[in-house]
Parts: C-alpha cells; sequence; structure tokens
C-alpha cells in the first residue's frame, strides 16, 4: 500500500491553472523525485500536501486513508512535514526552541520543561548526526546544519511524509553527502521522502523513482534506473539542451578589463587575479572559501585594507558600491531575493533600478522608456510574465534571475559579476543563462562568475580561479581541467603549498 497518494489533484490560481489532474504515489521507504522546470506545479503540489493550499479537486490518501488537510498544523497532526528551500528557522531562538517550537514539551503545571527540551534536542540531533549544542542560536550555525535542525523540527513527530524541496541548493558537496545519509536513514525507518531538485545528478543518485511535471500536468513516473538524464530533460522541456563546454577563448593579447594586484579585505588576503575583455573566469572553492567576499569587494561592498583593483587599467577608489557602479562594474547576487530584488516592486522598477539616470529627462523619469527598454529585456531573455507591470514576487526563481540580469545588460557593464548564476533554477532556464553569459562574453564583457556546482564551472568557464581560506590558491584553463583538479587547488592544503611557496 502506498504511504502517500494523491490523485486527480487540480488548483487554478487567479489566471493561471497550476495544476490540472495530477496523480503521485510513494511508497514507505521510498526516496520519489519530483523535477519539472519552474512553474511546472511542483511546488503548488507540495503546499497542498503541506497544507498551505487547499486543492480544487481531487484527493489525498495515507496509508490508503482519505484525508483532508486544511492548515499546516493539520499536516503535522497526519505525520507530514515539508522542508522548505527558503528556511523558516528564528535565528535569535536557540537550536533547541526552534526544533520544538511549536509543541515544546511542558510539566506538571503547563510550564515549558526546557531540560526535556535539550535533552530531546540532543537525542534527535544525534540521530540525525548533527553534533551541536541544542542551546546555541540558529544564527550561528551554517547553511547545512540550519537544513539539518529543519528535519530535526519534522521527526519530533511521528512522521510518514517528508518533502524536502531544493535542499542541496546552498550546500557544499561535502555536506549534500551528509544529507543523503540522513535520508537514506529516515527511509530505512519507513518514512516516504519527496526530493524537489533541480539537481539531476542527485535526482540519480538518492531516488528509486521520479514523477516529471510540465506546465501543471502529469507527464510520467519512470524508474531512476531506466532513465537518464537526457531523458527527463525531454520529458521536463520538451527538447534537446546542450551544457556542452564552451570551447572559444580570448586572444592572449585581449584587453584586460580588471586587474586586483595582492587585495586584503578580510576574510580576503593578498588575491591577485586578471579578467580579459570577452573572457569567462570562474571563481571556484569550498563553502566558507571567500569566494562571494572577494565580489563584492570588487564591486565596493567591503572596504579594501591593502593592494589595488583596475578597471581597464586604471586603479579604482571603491567606498561603497554605487562606485563601482559608476566605474561600470555590475553585479549579480548570490542571494536574488535579499541582496538583489526588490520583491514588492514591478519589473520595470527592478530592471531600470540601476540606471535611472539613463532614463532622466530634464529631472524626471521617462516611463515610457523604461517600459519599452523593459518590454524589449523581456522578450530578448525569454522572461515569462505576463506584463512588464507583474511585481517580481509573483515571478518564477528563473524568470527572476533573468530580471536581474536584465537589470545590468541595461547598463552595458564592462565587468559583470554573477554569484552562483543557476541556483535553484530549472534546465530550460539554466540553458538559457548559459547562453546569455556566453553571449555577452562574445561581446566583449568581462565576467567573474561564482558557482558552487562544478559541472557548471567546468562547462562555462574559460579560466578557473580557485580560492581557499581568503586566498588565490591556483588558476586553470578550463579545457584542461576536471572535478578533481579543481577541488585539489581548492583544499586547505593548496593554500598551504602555497603559502610555503611564498615563504620559500
Amino acid at each position: 500500500m502506498p504511504r502517500l497518494r494523491m490523485t486527480g489533484i487540480s488548483k487554478t490560481f487567479p489566471g493561471v491553472k497550476a495544476l490540472d489532474d495530477v496523480s503521485i504515489e510513494v511508497m514507505p521507504g521510498e526516496i520519489h523525485a519530483l523535477v519539472g522546470e519552474n512553474g511546472a506545479g511542483k511546488s503548488t503540489l507540495m503546499n497542498l500536501l503541506a497544507g498551505v493550499h487547499q486543492p480544487d479537486s481531487g484527493t489525498i490518501e495515507l496509508d490508503g486513508e482519505a484525508v483532508e488537510i486544511p492548515a499546516e498544523s493539520a499536516a503535522g497532526a497526519h505525520g507530514v512535514a515539508m522542508v522548505h528551500q527558503e528556511q523558516s528557522l528564528v535565528p535569535r531562538l536557540t537550536i533547541a526552541e526552534n526544533i520544538f517550537g511549536g509543541h515544546p514539551p511542558v510539566g506538571r503545571f503547563g510550564s515549558i520543561d526546557r531540560r526535556a527540551m535539550v535533552a530531546q534536542s540532543v537525542e534527535v540531533l544525534g540521530r540525525l548526526g548533527l553534533p551541536v549544542a541544542p542551546d546555541r542560536l540558529v544564527s550561528s550555525l551554517s547553511l547545512a546544519q540550519a537544513q539539518i535542525v529543519e528535519i530535526a523540527k519534522a521527526v519530533t513527530r511521528p512522521l510518514r511524509v517528508l518533502i524536502l524541496d531544493e535542499p542541496t541548493a546552498s550546500l557544499s558537496p561535502e555536506e549534500g553527502q551528509h544529507l543523503f545519509r540522513v535520508m537514506r536513514a529516515l527511509a530505512a525507518d519507513g518514512v516516504a521522502i519527496i526530493y524537489v531538485s533541480h539537481r539531476l545528478a542527485e535526482v540519480f543518485e538518492v531516488s528509486q523513482r521520479v514523477t516529471v511535471l510540465k506546465d501543471g500536468k502529469l507527464v510520467g513516473v519512470r524508474n531512476s534506473a531506466d532513465v537518464d538524464a537526457e531523458d527527463l530533460i525531454q520529458m521536463m522541456v520538451g527538447r534537446q539542451l546542450s551544457f556542452a563546454q564552451d570551447t572559444r577563448r580570448v586572444a592572449a593579447d585581449a584587453p584586460v578589463v580588471l586587474e586586483l594586484v595582492d587585495v586584503t579585505a578580510p576574510p580576503i588576503r593578498n588575491a591577485s587575479l586578471t579578467v580579459r575583455a570577452g573572457e569567462i573566469v570562474c571563481l571556484a572553492g569550498l563553502v566558507g572559501s571567500g569566494r562571494t567576499e572577494l565580489c563584492e569587494t570588487i564591486f565596493g561592498a567591503r572596504p579594501i585594507r591593502s593592494g589595488e583593483v583596475r578597471l581597464d587599467g586604471k586603479k579604482l577608489r571603491l567606498r561603497h558600491p554605487g562606485d563601482a557602479v559608476q566605474a561600470g562594474i555590475g553585479m549579480v547576487p548570490e542571494d536574488r531575493k535579499l541582496s538583489g530584488l526588490f520583491l514588492e516592486m514591478d519589473l520595470q522598477q527592478n530592471v531600470a533600478a540601476a540606471s535611472l539616470r539613463s532614463f532622466d529627462h530634464n529631472g524626471f523619469v521617462s516611463w515610457n522608456d523604461v517600459r519599452t527598454t523593459t518590454e524589449r529585456f523581456v522578450s530578448l531573455l525569454n522572461i515569462r510574465t505576463p506584463s512588464v507591470d507583474r511585481k517580481v514576487v509573483y515571478l518564477s526563481g528563473g524568470n527572476q534571475q533573468k530580471v536581474l540580469l536584465a537589470r545590468w545588460l541595461v547598463e552595458s557593464p564592462r565587468l559583470l559579476i554573477v554569484d552562483e548564476p543557476t541556483r535553484g533554477v530549472d534546465v530550460g532556464t539554466k540553458a538559457e543563462i548559459y547562453r546569455i553569459l556566453r553571449e555577452l562574453a562574445a561581446a566583449g564583457t568581462a565576467l567573474l562568475v561564482v558557482s558552487s556546482d562544478l559541472p557548471e564551472v567546468l562547462a562555462l568557464a574559460h579560466r578557473i580561479v580557485t580560492i581557499t581560506e581568503g586566498r588565490v590558491s591556483g588558476e586553470l584553463d578550463a579545457l584542461h581541467a576536471d572535478e578533481m583538479a579543481i577541488l585539489r587547488l581548492a583544499s586547505p592544503r593548496a593554500r598551504l603549498t602555497l603559502d610555503e611557496t611564498e615563504v620559500a
């Protein structure tokens, strides 16, 4: 008997039919992948199961019994828990307080039994392989540790179905492997796990079966062992996509656009690198290596203690990001929602945010020009939106990422920094973003790209620069590199070897 059976599920939001007669079954102890492009209906289907929304039609059964889930609290009572991509932990509370926030153990007189809460937290964290003190603040945890705490919240109650939505999007490969071990242990205890991910390699690594959605409809269910990535991509997008490596290279005498000379801006120390016009240089390194901090330094968001940042041979004085933008530097940040977009503003306002002076007419912004420009980039980048008046909060993650790219394409920067360009986007959008970045490079823009996805680094980069504990630890031509070569240079040992060379 399936642990979960959802049959004939349909859901309509104003103007959009998000799900159309979708069915899915998950067995006890199964890790079942759910894949599809952004907007395929994956999140809607899972939100219906988690009680966030209600279906217009269809049935939900748990262990053969029809159930209604009118709210998230009801989902928990039925043994259904969802770990969202954007975590729900309260940073200022302790781990134990977060784990038992909705159902703390109580003593004889109805007060919270903190000793029992801590003891039970120790037990559940031990089961999940997270040896941290329950009285630590959540704000002190890494992203991987916080992810395990999210799961700990779910397993403190009887758990039948666990939904994981893009759980590895912010994790290193090592942290992802630990999460997989936790998932397998839970599955061995009979928990049915639904794994939502755009990372197809992970789908094949952990799942037994995979359900594919497209445009709100069920395309099919396959045994993971019977298909490959190309099969799933064809089912998801209806066409073949290529993520092959770009073999083009800029001329050796191409002008140097960006030059860093012994830049120190803690945690960055004595960093030197160059990026030429038309070149894509990828920064690779382990989580916490300083990749993002280096990009923020170049963009004027971190004070420089020593060294120089030069653009087209001219030394820059970067006191804040406005100086970088004025010089011709753009940056798409890692966290598009927190640091990049104005979620409650529409596409026009977001696209024009960095270049309002370009639309200035005698002290007033020409919103007709803004609208025309935005519509042009919506067409050019294939941004899926009903209109340019749409608030970006209502766009899918991939389309939000393309709105950020459009903002900087308006500016035509000499250097564009892109931090995690395809995090949380589907394979179709990923291919489009690759195309956009390559076309920018072909037009002469210098690109500095950060990615935690090593296959992406190898596919996009012309050159790869590795960062280890705040220092440049090596450089590779992507044509002659592989994942192991990158990891060797990105390991702490590579930095020690570099330091020893400097001393010698």
